[in-house]
C-alpha cells in the first residue's frame, strides 16, 4: 500500500469505533442493538470501497458491493444470514447531493402519492443495479441510511415491495432523515420503520410540513443529554431549547453538530452498554432465585 493510501485510510478511521460484533442472525439482536448496528453501516457508507469491506468484515459481514451512478452511491453488505443494503448520506462537498437536497419538488411515486423528486432521481439511478443485485436474494433484508441516505433507504425500501424481488425488508433504520413524501405516498406501501432522530438536528424538519411533506415510520427520540427516550409537545420543544442554549455554551449551533453519524453512533453506543448492564443484572437475580 502506498504512503497516500496509508494516509487516506488513517484519515477515513480517526475517531472512529466498531462497536458491533455479529455472531448471528440480526433479527436476533435488541432493538437498541440493531439501531447501533445500522448507524455504523451508515457511517461505513460514507467510505471508499476497500475500506468498507474491510471496515464490515470487523463487523461480520463476508460481501461488501459498491453501486454508483452520478454521484449517487450506496452499499450491499451480505453474510450468511442477512443482507443490508446502505445507502451513502450527504456530504456538502459533493454537488450531486446539495442539489438532490435542494430540490423540493414532489412528483408522482411509482406507487400512490408524490415523493421528493431529488431524493427520487438519485434512488432512480442506483435502482437497477441494486435490483439485479437483490432479484436471487433469499436472506432477509434490511434498508439504512443517515441523512440523505436515510430519504433514499425509505425509497428504497418501499421500492422493493412493489419490484421483482422476492425478498420483503425486515426492517428500515434511518438517522437524521428528511421528509420523504406525502402521506398518500407513506401509507400506501408500509414498511417496518425505526426513524431515529438527534434533539434538534435541523435535517429531520426538512422538507417543511406546509409543502406536504410528512415523516414515516416509528419515531426514535435522542434528547439532549444523549438519552433515548420518548418526549413529546411542550417538553420536546423545551428539551431542544436547553440543546440549543447548551450548543451556543459549547460554541456551536446544534441544529447542525446534532445531525452527525458519530453523535447518533455515540448515544447509541451509551444506551446499548446501559441495556446490557440491566439485562446482566437480571440474570444475575433469576440465577440467585432459581438457586434459593
Amino acid at each position: 500500500m502506498s504512503r497516500s493510501d496509508l494516509a487516506l485510510q488513517r484519515k477515513w478511521l480517526r475517531g472512529i469505533d466498531l462497536f458491533s460484533r455479529l455472531t448471528g442472525p440480526i433479527a436476533e439482536l435488541t432493538r437498541l442493538q440493531q439501531s447501533l448496528l445500522f448507524a455504523e453501516l451508515s457511517q461505513i457508507a460514507y467510505m471508499p470501497p476497500g475500506l468498507a469491506l474491510t471496515c464490515v468484515q470487523k463487523i461480520g459481514f463476508l460481501e461488501s458491493l459498491y453501486f454508483e451512478r452520478d454521484g449517487a452511491e450506496a452499499y450491499r453488505f451480505r453474510n450468511q444470514q442477512d443482507c443490508v443494503v446502505v445507502c451513502r448520506g450527504t456530504e456538502p462537498t459533493e454537488w450531486n447531493d446539495v442539489k438532490a437536497d435542494a430540490n423540493a419538488v414532489t412528483v408522482l411515486a411509482e406507487t400512490m402519492g408524490r415523493v421528493h423528486s431529488g431524493f427520487k432521481r438519485e434512488v432512480d439511478d442506483l435502482w437497477p443495479m441494486i435490483e439485479e443485485a437483490l432479484a436471487d436474494n433469499r436472506l432477509p433484508l434490511w434498508f439504512a441510511g443517515h441523512s440523505l441516505g436515510g430519504a433514499m433507504a425509505t425509497i428504497c425500501a418501499r421500492r422493493c415491495k412493489v419490484s421483482k424481488i422476492s425478498s420483503n425488508p425486515e426492517g428500515l433504520f434511518t438517522y437524521g432523515s428528511p421528509r420523504v413524501g406525502d402521506r398518500t405516498y407513506l401509507d400506501s406501501c408500509p414498511v417496518v420503520h425505526f426513524r431515529w432522530v438527534n434533539n434538534n438536528d435541523i435535517v429531520t424538519r426538512v422538507p417543511p410540513t406546509w409543502w406536504g411533506y410528512r415523516h414515516c415510520g416509528q419515531e426514535m427520540y435522542i434528547d439532549y443529554k444523549g438519552r433515548v427516550r420518548m418526549v413529546e409537545g411542550w417538553r420536546r420543544a423545551w428539551d431542544r431549547l436547553r440543546g440549543f442554549l447548551r450548543g451556543l455554551r459549547r460554541f456551536s449551533i446544534d441544529h447542525f453538530s446534532d445531525h452527525s453519524i458519530e453523535r447518533y453512533i455515540d448515544y447509541l453506543h451509551t444506551a446499548v452498554e446501559k441495556q446490557q448492564r440491566a439485562m446482566a443484572r437480571k440474570r444475575v437475580r433469576g440465577h440467585r432465585a432459581a438457586a434459593a
